[in-house]
Parts: structure tokens; C-alpha cells; sequence
């Protein structure tokens, strides 16, 4: 028996559109996993649609602006992707008075100027290879002081007065960027004990440094030597010497190392500068200063940075604060339209609104801060998310862009998750924690190689990690499992 034309182009038709209307009722599990861990479903944004092309399978709550913690990298990481290009590096300079080629049995009179380029992996190993070139140039004692230039972000001092985010100021995801960054500010520091005493050493390369030990034992078992941490005083005296002095109790016969953002910036680059200009065979007697570099100066010295591509796998596997914030900002400094706007994140936000016209996304309800998603007034919308994300899908820059999210439990914050699950290696998913936050946002592909768009995220005052993971973990494994 023939089947009319219309009868099977509707059949054709039902085979191969999507849904009308997406689907709002949510999958068993993850309806249960909700209940269990006392979630109302009104706590949930959730979006799935098909990577390549438009149309939802499932839309809850998908317009609702909410904060999304660290899938918000997402925005600022691909429009920077978009706008700079994958092979966009940083510069970091030194300039001098006056020409090297002047100077007389190695001694340079003058002031130095490192000027900053925003370079977000800006390591004290790195600081020194560009000091190396200075060496070799053979300038071997400075008698002058050396000026910090960090006039590529505006403004130059954003850490200066501003209220902590959390109970943690030290910690290293709070570690506020400036266009000179060295080595996120932190210092790292050894703690040992046996029976009878603690040690403390400090490992990043700092001169002018004592650490003064003031911590008492305990019995407690190792992994929990930070119930019984106090924070790290800090206190610079007029000739640059830094003292740190560590409080507290600390477990017997156990040992751990630490990295905080303990010393005022400055002071900070002062002391590592001066560490490892003498491991370079150099003497210097001058100062740091804040200023700019003269016009007239001479370039010197130059140090590139890893590319963005390169950059993002770093900033989106293991979700660091600090350089998704420094990326923000160069989207702002690398703008033409940065002269309209007081500060680098003012012109990063019309920046990222710009980009999103021009791709025909809306920017209602939208709010960034910073754009790494440490923040309380952060605002998104699960379908602005997902329409970034597909913008993404379909540009030049997918294989780089893709290849920075963490991949479902093999790399990055999503390593230890969904492990054994039909998810396992086949999606790439930024995540996001706050209090009171938990997200997820990315790729995951299918049994039969579809590769589908996931934004979930939970805003509540029960929103724990132990009681929202599961869900949306169960949200990708059902997305795996070819459930759309």
C-alpha cells in the first residue's frame, strides 16, 4: 500500500525537527535526587538543545537571570576567543634611560621600567628568564630604582580598599589582578612537624624575608591541620624587610605547603626582584616605585606570554579566578572604545554586550563583575549561556575553545565526577560553586555522536554542593544516555 506525499513528509517531518515545545518535566532521576536533597524545582535553570543549530529539547526556567559562579568564564572566555584570536599573547617589557650599550664594567646608573602587559601566568621562573636577558646584556649592578608600570588596566591598583569577597582574603582564587602580576602575588610555605617541633620554610625565591613561627602542636590527624589554622600576620618594615608570622596549631608528624597572597604587591615584587637578580650574579641598590615609562625610554627587554588558547585550558580546566579576571580586563584594554569608559572592566562589559548584539543574543538581565564569576551580582540566564555556548559550536575557534573545558572524569574540576557513567569522557563541562550556587555549563555528545548544549544551575539557600552536584551530574549522565 502507497502512502500519500503529505502522510510522509509529516512522518519525515516528526522523524527529523525538534520539538515545537520543549520538554519542562524533568527526568525521573533527576526529579527524585531534587526531593532527596530538599530542592524545590523552582531552584533549577535548566537548558538542553542540539549544539549545531537552534531549537530546545528542554527549557525550565531558561530566561530567569541567576548567578551562575564560574560557568560565567564561559562568556568572558570565548568572546575573548572571538575578539583577540587564539594566537593573541601578553607582553611584559623592561625599559631603560638609556641604551645598554652606554653603560660602564656592568653598572647601570639609571632607572628601570617594568611595564606590564597583562600577562595572566606571569611566574617568578618566568620574571627571571626575562631578567636573565637583562644579564646578559651585561648589566650586572642597578643603582637605580625600578618603576612598575601597570597603566595597561585602569585602574592601575584595583586590590587597593577593597572590601574582602569572603572570610579568606589570602587565599589564591581571591588574588585581585593587575596588569603586573607577578606570580599571582602568593607565596608558598612548607610546614613540617614531628613529635617535637614545627618547621616553616618559604619556597618562592624572596629576599629580605623572615618567617617568625609561633605555631603549637596538636594530635589532630593530618588532614585536618586547617580546622586549627589562624591566618598569617604580615607587617614591612621602612628598609623592605618582611616579616611573617604564623600562628595557630599544626598536627604532629604531618606536613603540607601553603600559597597565599600574604604581601603588599610591592613590597612583594621588591623582594622576588631582588631574590633573583643576586641568583643571576647581580647586585642592586635602588627601590620600586609606582609610576610610568617615559616616552623617550629604551626597550630592553621583552618577555611574550603563552597564547590564549593555550592561556584558556588553564583558566577553564581548573577554573582560575585571578586570569579569567586579567582576561576580562584585556578584553576592556585591547578596545578601541576603552577611551569612553572610566576603568578596563566598564569597557570589558560594553565589549562583551557589543559581541552579543552583533550574534543576535540579548543582554537583558545580564550583570558581570569581573568576568570569573566570583561574585555575589553576577546575573545570567541559562539561554544566554546556551546561545554563547552555540555560537561556539559553530565558530572557527570551537576546537580551541572546546578543548579548555574540563573533561567529564578524565581532566580539570570535572576529573573525579561522573567516572564509569556513559558521561565519562564524552562531555567537556565548565563548573560553578558559590555559596548558595552550584553550575554546570558545556558539551555533552550522545550514545548516537549527537553533540548536545547542557546549562544547569541551582540558586538556593540549600544549593550545598553535596546536595545539588548529584542533580545536575545526573542531568549530563542522562543526557549521555541518549534521553533527549
Amino acid at each position: 500500500m502507497c502512502l500519500s506525499r503529505r502522510f510522509l513528509f509529516a512522518l519525515l517531518s516528526s522523524c527529523f525537527a525538534l520539538p515545537l515545545f520543549a520538554q519542562e518535566t524533568l527526568p525521573a532521576n533527576v526529579e527524585s535526587l531534587l526531593k532527596k536533597a530538599n530542592l524545590p524545582k523552582s531552584a533549577l535553570s535548566l537548558v538542553i538543545t542540539p549544539s549545531r543549530q537552534n531549537g530546545y529539547v528542554f527549557n525550565l526556567q531558561g530566561d530567569k537571570a541567576v548567578s551562575p559562579a564560574s560557568t560565567m568564564k564561559l562568556v568572558s572566555s570565548f568572546i575573548a576567543l572571538d575578539e583577540l584570536g587564539p594566537n593573541f599573547r601578553w607582553k611584559t617589557q623592561i625599559y631603560a634611560d638609556m641604551p645598554l650599550t652606554g653603560i660602564k664594567h656592568g653598572t647601570y646608573t639609571g632607572k628601570l621600567y617594568l611595564k606590564g602587559g597583562g600577562d595572566p601566568n606571569l611566574t617568578w621562573d618566568k620574571l627571571s628568564l626575562l631578567l636573565r636577558n637583562l644579564r646578559q646584556q651585561g648589566v650586572r649592578d642597578l643603582q637605580g630604582d625600578i618603576v612598575l608600570d601597570r597603566n595597561y588596566f585602569q585602574p592601575t591598583r584595583p586590590e587597593l580598599n577593597v572590601t574582602p569577597f569572603d572570610e579568606n582574603p589570602d587565599a589564591y582564587y581571591n588574588v585581585i589582578p593587575d596588569a603586573l602580576l607577578i606570580h599571582s602575588n602568593i607565596s608558598a610555605i612548607a610546614i613540617n612537624s614531628d613529635s617535637n617541633t614545627i618547621e616553616s620554610k618559604l619556597l618562592t625565591p624572596m629576599d629580605r624575608v623572615s618567617i617568625k613561627n609561633q605555631m603549637t602542636r596538636n594530635n589532630a590527624p593530618c588532614n585536618e591541620w586547617k580546622n586549627t589554622w589562624v591566618a598569617p600576620q604580615t607587617s614591612i618594615n621602612p628598609q623592605a624587610q618582611i616579616e611573617i608570622s604564623l600562628s595557630g596549631a599544626f598536627p604532629k608528624n604531618c606536613q603540607t605547603t601553603v600559597y597565599l597572597n600574604l604581601v603588599e604587591r610591592n613590597a612583594y615584587i621588591g623582594s622576588v626582584i631582588r631574590a633573583l637578580w643576586a641568583e643571576l650574579g647581580g647586585s642592586w641598590q635602588g627601590q620600586i616605585q609606582d609610576g610610568g615609562t617615559p616616552a623617550n625610554a629604551v626597550l630592553i627587554a621583552q618577555r611574550e606570554s603563552e597564547t590564549l588558547a593555550d592561556t584558556l585550558r588553564i583558566i577553564n580546566k581548573f577554573s582560575d579566578n585571578a586570569m579569567s579576571r586579567i582576561l576580562f580586563l584585556t578584553l576592556g584594554a585591547e578596545s578601541p572604545v576603552g577611551k569612553n569608559f572610566a576603568d578596563s572592566s566598564q569597557t570589558a562589559n560594553a565589549v562583551i554586550r557589543a559581541w552579543l548584539a552583533k550574534n543576535g543574543i540579548s543582554d537583558t538581565g545580564l550583570q558581570i563583575e569581573n568576568g570569573s564569576g566570583l561574585s555575589r551580582t553576577d546575573k545570567i540566564s541559562a539561554n544566554q549561556l546556551s546561545s554563547i555556548l552555540r555560537v561556539a559550536a559553530n565558530s572557527n575557534w570551537y576546537p580551541e575553545f572546546a578543548s579548555s573545558l574540563p573533561i567529564v572524569g578524565i581532566d580539570g574540576s570535572m576529573r573525579n565526577r561522573l567516572k564509569s557513567s556513559a558521561a565519562e569522557a564524552r562531555a567537556r563541562i565548565k563548573t560553578g560553586t558559590l555559596k548558595n550556587v552550584v553550575a554546570v555549563a558545556g558539551y555533552v555528545r550522545d550514545q548516537q555522536q549527537n553533540d548536545w548544549i547542557v546549562v544547569g544551575i541551582i540558586n538556593s539557600d540549600e544549593a550545598g554542593i553535596s546536595r545539588a552536584r548529584p542533580v545536575l551530574d545526573e542531568v549530563i549522565n542522562w543526557v549521555a544516555n541518549d534521553r533527549p
